[in-house]
Formats: C-alpha cells, structure tokens, sequence
C-alpha cells in the first residue's frame, strides 16, 4: 500500500466528486430551463423533472454528509481514548472536531506536542497536517 503523507491523503473519487456533480447540476439547469420554456401542456411533466432533479442534488449532498458526519463521531471517540491512554486524561474541549480529525494522522511520539500546540496556538487543521513529522496513515475511511 502506498505511503500516506499530507500530499497525498485526502480522498478524491473522480466519477464521485466531478462527473456525478456536473451531470446532476447539468440536469438540475436544464430541468429549469425546460421549465422555463415549456408549453402550458408540458408544464405538469417539466415540474416533474425539476422535482427530480432536486431530489438527485439532495441525495448527492446528503449521501456524502450523513456518513462523514457520522465519521467524525468515530474519529473523536478514537482520539479522545487515544489521548486518555497516554495521558490519562480526556481531550480538551478547546479543540474543535477537524483540528481532532487532522491531529489523527500525527505519531504517538509526536500527537501530545501538537495537542498542547494545536490549543495553545488555535492551529488551523491544514497546520496541524502540514506540522507532522511522522505521519500516521488511515487507509480506513470513507
């Protein structure tokens, strides 16, 4: 398996992130375009295409938000035992949840500095990722 580093961790699925965006978008203008230009007879079934077409943009935001949503849960019960296991305490609730998901790619040697740091310093996620030295891959998300 491919080293994970901060170059290249991030998950990007082509027939995911672009060609299903740009066809549901491509149908969502045109639905209301056809909508626009129909017939007083075609105006029930165009209004049903526009319908549709809502629906699929709806789907394609909340198929991806409902998971990572539940995801983060995941992540911050992993850390929070994480950091409970070396330091004997809970994380620290001045830590926002994606500063929480980008300090879980740092190495145990390395994960209690940048916590300190991350508080401290109000680090932004990006910084966080861009300050490991020791990356630590996460081959296991969606």
């Amino acid at each position: 398996m491919k080293e994970q580093n901060f170059k290249n961790h991030a998950r990007f699925v082509i027939g995911y992130h672009v060609i299903s965006f740009v066809a549901i978008l491509a149908l969502l203008i045109g639905s209301f375009i056809n909508l626009a230009h129909s017939a007083k007879e075609n105006l029930y079934s165009a209004s049903l295409i526009c319908l549709i077409a809502l629906i699929l943009a709806l789907f394609f935001i909340y198929l991806r938000t409902f998971p990572l949503k539940a995801q983060d849960r995941a992540i911050r019960a992993e850390e929070n035992l994480r950091h409970f296991i070396l330091t004997g305490k809970p994380l620290s609730d001045k830590l926002t949840i994606n500063q929480i998901i980008a300090l879980r790619f740092a190495s145990d040697a390395e994960y209690l500095d940048l916590v300190t740091k991350a508080i401290e310093q109000n680090l932004a996620p990006k910084q966080i990722k861009e300050s490991i030295k020791n990356w630590r891959a996460d081959h296991h998300r969606a």
